[in-house]
């Protein structure tokens, strides 16, 4: 099997240190690097003529590591299925993915027993930004420590963005699905808005950061939409089925946002 190898004129900008070099082909780059082995060695040749500086600094930390390295006890592999979990959760995520089940099923709990506000459901109110709580804390800066290495590695940015999203909706959703069940609120008022809020909270983090974009959509949905629907006792229009075209562009908005602006992820303002 052929193998695509980098160009000459990225590795030799790479090794030099050009900033003119667009972000997507410095992730490329450092993906491809990660599995190819004559590429490493040509960046290695370019360095050590482009930047001589940093090839001696490299040489001399070597040096100072190497007799270290070789008297290192090994740290014992990790499992497979410790390595594959770590690629979508991080250990933040988990207190506050508890948490977020713990709502739900408070909410849950409120509804079966009569102690929720009239017609409305809890449930159905909690439902949309549910979810946004776990985002926001699966890729916040000031829950993760290694935030910056994180945000540095060759495969951070949008594909990690989504995993840690789908790790979340995966727990989630399933738990709401269970809730609406109980409650008699069926899928289609919740489901939609809440991949549009999902999806909103990931484009404006591209802008304002992930955290600040989650904790300013939910301020206005309860500002907006939860506090009314608790003082009336009835639902929302915006979680009326009228509603659902709505979402769904709001949805598609979102979606197209966060594609055009894939970069944004990968540097620490998508942390914030």
């Amino acid at each position: 099997m052929s193998v695509e190898h980098a160009s000459t004129r990225l590795i030799d900008g790479y090794a030099r240190g050009d900033t003119d070099i667009a972000a997507d082909e410095v992730w490329a780059l450092e993906a491809h690097l990660e599995g190819c082995r004559v590429c490493r060695d040509r960046l290695s040749a370019a360095a050590t003529v482009s930047a001589p500086a940093v090839a001696a600094m490299v040489d001399t930390v070597w040096s100072g590591l190497e007799p270290q390295l070789a008297t290192a006890v090994p740290m014992p592999p990790r499992r497979r299925w410790s390595a594959r979990l770590s690629a979508w959760l991080t250990p933040t995520m988990v207190p506050w993915l508890a948490m977020v089940m713990s709502v739900t099923l408070l909410a849950l709990l409120l509804d079966v027993v009569g102690s929720g506000s009239g017609d409305v459901s809890l449930v159905l109110l909690l439902a949309p930004v549910l979810p946004v709580l776990g985002v926001a804390a699966s890729w916040s800066r000031g829950l993760d420590p290694a935030y910056e290495l994180t945000a540095s590695v060759p495969r951070a940015g949008l594909p990690l963005v989504l995993r840690r999203t789908v790790s979340v909706l995966a727990l989630v959703v399933p738990a709401l699905f269970a809730g609406g069940w109980v409650t008699g609120v069926t899928a289609a008022q919740w489901l939609l808005p809440c991949l549009a809020f999902t999806s909103t909270a990931l484009a404006l983090g591209g802008v304002v950061g992930v955290t600040r974009a989650a904790v300013a959509l939910i301020a206005v949905w309860a500002a907006v939409v939860v506090a009314p629907a608790l003082a009336t006792s009835r639902t929302p229009v915006a979680l009326q089925t009228d509603g659902l075209p709505v979402w769904g562009l709001i949805l598609t908005l979102g979606i197209g946002v966060v594609i055009a602006r894939r970069g944004a992820y990968a540097v620490l303002g998508a942390h914030q």
